[in-house]
């Protein structure tokens, strides 16, 4: 095996390992979705997979009025009710334990190959039409009333992330278009406070744009959260889609303004058609970005109501003691249904626009 081939072999074991670590938790999330609040809590998520466990094969039916303070005789045997709790284990590499303690069952169980099948869908129900709570009103009266469900916030996070994406993309093409191929004073300025945003931490900046926002009178509103999103994504797609564009030939540059195209005329015809890869590629970064964005939304949006995004909905799905979390679960995976078509819809651009930068050509 030539030098070339062992380093393609460690590069696809190494990325295979990261898939897996990856993968694993996500497989846990997906087959916890499925499964009751007791399940949960009781069966580990792994026990879905073919697994080698204790299974009661016979039932031992002692007195009724046995007295578990007492010794337990089994087969002549003597057994206190602790070691039956915690389970003894007999010969055949058997176990005794407490079938049904409050009956004074006790199963003879054997180790065999079983797999969890107690799934439901009980989960999806209540966090897509929303949970059915019971509240009391004012008179004593119980009643039941259909909470919210993932509905209104899936809508909010579309109009929120749909807007929040094209804006600052379709800023930074025009953006990347005029650092790579026109002249004007104090381009490597602007390119240097663009690469030193890169960097800057988006928490120091929301507090002073929240306050221009609220003197703008737009604080609350969808507009103020795609202005938001739009100025902190911007840095990272500029500098992406600057690369991109620097790299596009020159001669078909040359050649339209010998033609007379104007600046506007050669980004509409050349540049945007030419960076539609790239611009798909750094786009889906953007998209699960403010997607899965909970901070903004909440300072710029505001928490409750209305204007809840998924993020939010998510967590006050889990409870005020955090006893839904089954809930969490299937809502988890409602809201990565999104995210993970666009990708697979859009994989081919996305390696083609990752690569399309990388290397001068």
């Amino acid at each position: 095996m030539t030098s070339k081939n062992k380093g393609k072999l460690i590069v696809n074991i190494v990325l295979g390992l990261i898939c897996f670590i990856w993968f694993i938790p996500s497989l846990g999330l997906l087959i916890s979705s499925f499964k009751s609040a007791d399940d949960i809590t009781n069966v580990p998520w792994w026990n879905s997979l073919p697994h080698k466990a204790y299974v009661t094969n016979e039932v031992i039916q002692l007195p009724e009025d046995l007295s578990l303070k007492e010794d337990i005789v089994i087969d002549g045997r003597v057994y206190q009710d602790a070691q039956l709790r915690n389970g003894v284990k007999i010969e055949g590499d058997r176990l005794l334990t407490w079938e049904n303690r409050n009956k004074r069952q006790v199963g003879i169980q054997e180790k065999e190959w079983s797999i969890h099948k107690n799934y439901t869908l009980d989960n999806y129900e209540q966090v897509i039409a929303g949970r059915s709570v019971t509240i009391t009103d004012g008179e004593g009266n119980e009643r039941k009333v259909q909470g919210s469900g993932l509905g209104k916030a899936f809508v909010n996070s579309l109009a929120v992330t749909v807007p929040g994406t094209i804006i600052p993309l379709v800023l930074a093409t025009f953006t990347a278009y005029g650092l790579a191929w026109t002249k004007f004073k104090g381009k490597k300025i602007v390119f240097s406070i663009i690469v030193i945003l890169l960097v800057f931490p988006t928490q120091v900046a929301m507090v002073p744009v929240y306050r221009d926002f609220v003197s703008l009178g737009i604080a609350g509103t969808y507009l103020s959260v795609w202005l938001a999103h739009a100025a902190f994504g911007l840095p990272l797609l500029t500098f992406f889609m600057y690369n991109h564009v620097r790299q596009l030939p020159k001669s078909i540059f040359e050649s339209a303004f010998l033609d007379g195209a104007t600046h506007f005329m050669i980004f509409m015809r050349l540049v945007v058609p030419l960076s539609i890869p790239a611009a798909l590629s750094i786009g889906i970064f953007q998209f699960n970005w403010v997607w899965n964005d909970y901070l903004i939304n909440l300072i710029f949006l505001g928490g409750m109501g209305d204007n809840e995004v998924l993020p939010m909905r998510l967590a006050t799905m889990i409870g005020a003691r955090g006893e839904n979390w089954h809930l969490l679960t299937s809502g988890s995976i409602i809201s990565m249904l999104l995210p993970l078509t666009i990708f697979f819809l859009m994989q081919k651009y996305f390696v083609k626009g990752m690569l399309g930068g990388s290397v001068k050509g």
